[in-house]
């Protein structure tokens, strides 16, 4: 990390911000980025593979507050980076990868609205990306001296052969025509339904002149479709991120977990034979989701077959090649690299205006580990916005040393709300059946 290169206060006040609030930054999280080298090195591997037109797919796990949620944005940053588009969304009671009555749906809307390329990484980026497939294609028409609507026409026809690619080209061809008319209100039609906001078909086909909308069966078919028309307007793939896996298994119904993990069963069989192209998943989950033989992805057996860890790497050996990766907890040593940024970011990159000088750093530590015992490590979040919170003080009070405040800074143990008893099973409990 350069001590010499200043950062930019817009960027240094939303780190410090996210992080004393406990949630992960969007911007900056290189410059507090720690640890995990392999598996980052593991994920750049799959990215450079699917734009490579190959497909991936993870499952990140790691305990509650190690960073799961900071990995996966991190790895969005990466793909940005290397030309794909990405598309990211928290699942929870009312988004999820299968149902019947929209939660779906909902979900495929929510990732559409958060679709973002490198230009445009905060989100929003449906529209412009549907402007650069048509911005290249008149490119391709005027050297080519050919009728922009044929050569649009011959593009689309490759989604054509896909399930639900026709109508998906219809409206893409709506765009166009909408573009070449100056029709606004026939290009925000085409956007809406490319981001699963018709609710009927009839409104649709009233608007559009399709006979289909984006609905909760056809959810992952037009994930795929998307990650080929990324790359028909000039990306090299898209990746898919979805965290707060653990939503499932929170489900009550068995019936309704065990159809969302058919839907990743789907997912995971579709990637990993080779049947989607330019297109890559990471679920981000706690290890419950994954391994409870009860609730969890190892209830549904041909999950649990597949995300089963190799048996050999056993005594410290690693596989950072399956679908599953585990995220350690970061060590002593890389919570101190972590609090050495923190402070390095709080003084906008410049050491002279340092709150704290290194003695702090491992005196910090050494009080976290007496209230908490190893927790502060292994679950950093309540560590790190606890510096936060140290570091305001000093800010707002220079009179005061570190050494005068740090007995009084409290932690407390964070709370796994997943591990909080779960509401019972329909039909699931031993006495369901009893009768008197």
């Amino acid at each position: 990390m350069s001590t010499t290169t200043p950062i930019r206060a817009r960027e240094r006040d939303a780190l410090i911000q996210s992080l004393r609030a406990g949630v992960v930054p969007r911007l900056g999280q290189r410059h507090v980025q720690v640890g995990r080298a392999a598996e980052v090195e593991a994920l750049v591997a799959d990215i450079v593979r699917i734009g490579a037109g190959g497909s991936a797919v993870r499952f990140v796990i790691g305990e509650f507050g190690a960073g799961k949620t900071f990995f996966l944005h991190l790895v969005r940053s990466v793909a940005l980076e290397k030309r794909l588009v990405t598309v990211h969304a928290d699942l929870n009671p009312d988004r999820r990868l299968h149902s019947s009555g929209g939660q779906a749906r909902s979900l495929y809307a929510e990732l559409m609205r958060n679709m973002a390329t490198r230009s445009k990484p905060d989100g929003g980026a449906l529209p412009a990306v549907v402007e650069r497939f048509v911005s290249s294609a008149l490119g391709e028409a005027q050297l080519t001296g050919s009728d922009p609507a044929q050569v649009i026409r011959v593009r689309l026809a490759h989604l054509a052969e896909l399930t639900g690619g026709y109508d998906f080209a219809e409206v893409v061809g709506a765009y166009w025509r909408g573009h070449d008319t100056g029709d606004e209100r026939l290009k925000a039609a085409a956007v809406r339904w490319l981001r699963a906001e018709y609710s009927t078909k009839t409104e649709a086909r009233s608007e559009l002149g399709v006979r289909t909308i984006i609905d909760d069966s056809t959810f992952h078919d037009h994930l795929k479709l998307m990650s080929r028309f990324v790359c028909l307007a000039g990306y090299d793939g898209l990746l898919v991120g979805l965290d707060e896996m653990v939503n499932l298994y929170k489900l009550s119904s068995t019936q309704a977990r065990n159809s969302n993990y058919e839907q990743i069963l789907r997912i995971l069989n579709d990637t990993l034979q080779g049947t989607a192209a330019h297109l890559g998943f990471v679920f981000g989950g706690t290890p419950e989701f994954l391994t409870d033989t009860r609730r969890g992805l190892f209830s549904y057996p041909a999950l649990a077959s597949r995300l089963a860890e190799n048996s050999f790497a056993v005594g410290g050996l690693r596989d950072y090649s399956g679908p599953v990766l585990r995220l350690d907890a970061l060590t002593p040593e890389d919570l101190y690299v972590l609090l050495t940024k923190i402070r390095h970011v709080y003084a906008y990159g410049d050491p002279a205006r340092y709150l704290v000088e290194d003695e702090a750093l491992p005196a910090f530590m050494h009080h976290c580990a007496n209230r908490v015992g190893e927790a502060y490590f292994r679950t950093p979040r309540t560590t790190i916005k606890a510096f936060c919170d140290l570091l305001a003080v000093l800010e707002q009070n220079p009179e005061v040393d570190w050494r005068q405040i740090l007995p009084a800074v409290e932690l407390g143990h964070e709370e796994n709300p997943d591990l909080a008893p779960l509401e019972d099973e329909e039909g699931d409990g031993e006495l369901a059946a009893f009768r008197l």
